[in-house]
């Protein structure tokens, strides 16, 4: 009986290994919106700047921030930047002080990839952008 219980607390910490570095694999390209910190393009320039190095983004919220995370990734896919690629909705319980009890939270996570004319998208805005700051001086 001591065999099968210590090779599922193997099993346990071998499955705990892996989520932890999933995770953080994942933290690279995950953006956490608040919508009290930054203003909304911020984070649509961010996840242009993450898709552009990861070829995707991932965009996080709690609460009140999720109507921010979609009106990112709808911003994102109406210009023709980003395509769907996942979207997970949860609850998580978060305690307002030390030691109060736990309220739950609505939370999101949108995973956007690019799409195939993004490179090509994002190279005319940049010339744009160049010829408008050449026409000012």
């Amino acid at each position: 009986m001591e065999v099968i219980t210590e090779g599922v607390n193997n099993l346990n910490i071998a499955a705990a290994a892996v989520a932890t570095t999933d995770s953080a694999n994942n933290k690279k390209n995950r953006i956490q919106v608040s919508n009290t910190k930054k203003p909304l393009f911020f984070y649509v320039n961010l996840a242009k700047r993450y898709m552009q190095q990861h070829n995707e983004v991932e965009l996080s919220a709690l609460g009140m921030a999720i109507a921010t995370v979609v009106t990112i990734a709808e911003i994102l896919k109406n210009n023709g930047l980003a395509v769907e690629k996942k979207i997970m909705t949860s609850t998580v319980d978060m305690r307002e002080e030390t030691g109060g009890r736990p309220v739950p939270k609505a939370k999101i996570e949108i995973l956007l990839g690019k799409t195939e004319k993004f490179d090509e998208l994002m190279a005319a805005a940049a010339a744009e952008e160049a010829a408008a700051a050449e026409e000012q001086s």
